[in-house]
């Protein structure tokens, strides 16, 4: 009988399913998902190649319960951020902030686009995951318009848009860059979408009319 981590079988389980899921994270962005296998998986888990299929079936299921894991603890987390800001242009400012903090997990991976090398249902409930992020960028938006700091727009069309500006981009790690990253990209974002930003010209008038 396999040892038993924790105290009870329910946290034994919840364990092992993190375990497996900073392992696949981990080799995800060494290697990409085309590229490992459950025994990879296992083994950089500590766990037994048997023990993961009483976790899960195929490696394909073992991605999305992650990918669910990782869109319910994000979504959760950007819902508490925007929750502190009522401007909706600032919660435009938050949402670009906490998509760039991303940790790389399955956006930056090597090798191919997981929806190339996934099946369709699989395919189809990545996208579902997207699509929960989405929603609260179409909130964002929805509000900036009514409240006039923006003009109307198609956000059919402009959604994925923004969505696929953020996405995959890994700018400087080291400051002072990933600031300068970060305000460059919150700026185009912004202006994108129609809002007023203050660029570096009114920024030096703002600054030297306080001095």
């Amino acid at each position: 009988m396999p040892k038993i981590i924790g105290g009870s079988l329910a946290e034994h389980r919840e364990r092992t399913r993190a375990a497996l899921f900073a392992a696949l994270s981990e080799l995800m962005t060494e290697r990409g998902f085309d590229a490992i296998s459950l025994a990879d998986i296992a083994g950089r888990a500590g766990v037994g190649r048997t023990a993961v299929y009483n976790h899960f079936p195929d490696k394909e299921s073992l991605l999305l319960a992650f990918i669910e894991h990782e869109t319910s603890s994000y979504v959760r987390s950007l819902e508490s951020s925007l929750g502190e800001v009522a401007e909706p242009v600032e919660q435009l400012r938050v949402y670009v902030r906490q998509q760039l903090a991303l940790a790389p997990s399955y956006h930056f991976a090597p090798g191919p686009d997981l929806r190339e090398v996934v099946s369709h249902g699989a395919a189809r409930d990545l996208r579902a995951h997207v699509r929960q992020v989405e929603s609260l960028l179409r909130n964002i938006l929805t509000r900036a318009i009514e409240a006039g700091a923006i003009p109307a727009q198609d956000l059919d069309a402009v959604v994925p848009l923004v969505h696929a500006c953020l996405s995959g981009r890994r700018g400087p790690q080291e400051e002072p860059g990933r600031s300068a990253f970060i305000a460059a990209t919150e700026e185009f974002v912004l202006r994108a979408v129609g809002a007023t930003v203050a660029g570096p010209a009114a920024l030096r008038s703002a600054e030297a009319e306080v001095a």
